[in-house]
Order: C-alpha cells, then sequence, then structure tokens
C-alpha cells in the first residue's frame, strides 16, 4: 500500500471484536468521517478508479441506504453526476419498484422511485462496506428492473472471507481497502 492517501484511508479504519455479536470484527469507519483529510481521500480514491475505469460513461451514482448515503452525494460531486438514492422498503414517497434480499436473521426490500431512472442510463453503485453482498445485489436487481445499467460497484471496505463480491458477478466490484 504505497499511495499515501489509501494509507491515510486506511488507518481512519477501526475494528471492533464481538461487535455486535461475539464472534464478529466489525469495521468502523466512524474516524474516517470525522477526518476531513481521509474522508476526501476516500472519496478522491474512488472518483479517480471509476475515471479510470469509464470516463465520462456513468450517468449517475447510485447510494444505497443508508451508509451508501454518506459516499454517494459526495462521490456524485466530485465526478460532476447526479446521486440517485436506493432505500428501505416504505422510506420513498410516489410510486416505487422493490426487490427483496435474505439477511441471516430473515428477509429485507429496498426500494428505488420508479422516475428515478431512465432505461438505459449508465451508473454505478456504492457502499461503505461489502460484507455478503446480498444489500447490493438487490440493488443491481432493483436498477435492472428500471431497465439501468450496472456498469460497476464500489465499496470503502471489503470483507473479503465472506465473498461478496462473487454474487455480484457479473458486475465488476471494486473497493480501496480488504479485510479478511
Amino acid at each position: 500500500m504505497a499511495d499515501p492517501e489509501l494509507q491515510l484511508v486506511a488507518r481512519r479504519i477501526r475494528s471492533f471484536p464481538d461487535f455486535p455479536v461475539p464472534g464478529v470484527l466489525f469495521r468502523d469507519i466512524s474516524p474516517l468521517l470525522k477526518d476531513p483529510a481521509a474522508f476526501r481521500a476516500s472519496v478522491g480514491l474512488l472518483a479517480r478508479h471509476l475515471r479510470q475505469t469509464h470516463g465520462g460513461d456513468i450517468d449517475y451514482v447510485v447510494g444505497l441506504d443508508s451508509r451508501g448515503f454518506l459516499f454517494g452525494p459526495s462521490l456524485a460531486q466530485e465526478l460532476g453526476l447526479g446521486c440517485v438514492l436506493v432505500r428501505k422498503r416504505g422510506k420513498l414517497p410516489g410510486p416505487t419498484v422493490s426487490a427483496s434480499y435474505t439477511l441471516e436473521y430473515g428477509k429485507a426490500e429496498l426500494e428505488i422511485q420508479r422516475d428515478a431512472l431512465e432505461p438505459g442510463q449508465k451508473v454505478v453503485v456504492v457502499d461503505d462496506l461489502l460484507a455478503t453482498g446480498g444489500t447490493m445485489r438487490a440493488a443491481c436487481e432493483l436498477l435492472s428492473q428500471l431497465q439501468a445499467e450496472v456498469l460497476e460497484c464500489v465499496s470503502l471496505v471489503e470483507l473479503t472471507s465472506l465473498k461478496g463480491r462473487e454474487k455480484l458477478a457479473p458486475v465488476p466490484f471494486f473497493s480501496l481497502l480488504q479485510f479478511e
């Protein structure tokens, strides 16, 4: 990890063992959000990756409820784009479309406003962390219902041992930091 900006970002992620339950090592982004230079670096690094990979082909950044909302608008602004929100069920006004996904303890649903995107528009999906991939996969399915083209999914942190990126295939995935 030679990039000083990436080192700064990595130093601002802290770990809490046995949270929220025993056996889980929680990766906390709160210190990153408190540090303007580290947050700016994280957004800049994600934007640089997206520019190098997709050039000007992206129409919108899609932020996932809820911590994807912390990165989505800032990343969109850095790229000169708008940001579209994908929310948990019941949080958006007007007509919506939904997709359900499985959690360790049940099911959940994501929604997007029916008129948020036009068919054929190209988007990237952003969240703070990729774990099992269920939420991000459901977001991709939701976006395909609107006939949007998901160019890539990105996150700040990836928990590689949970193999979430495999659930996203064939959609490409990129993360700044990877942890077991």
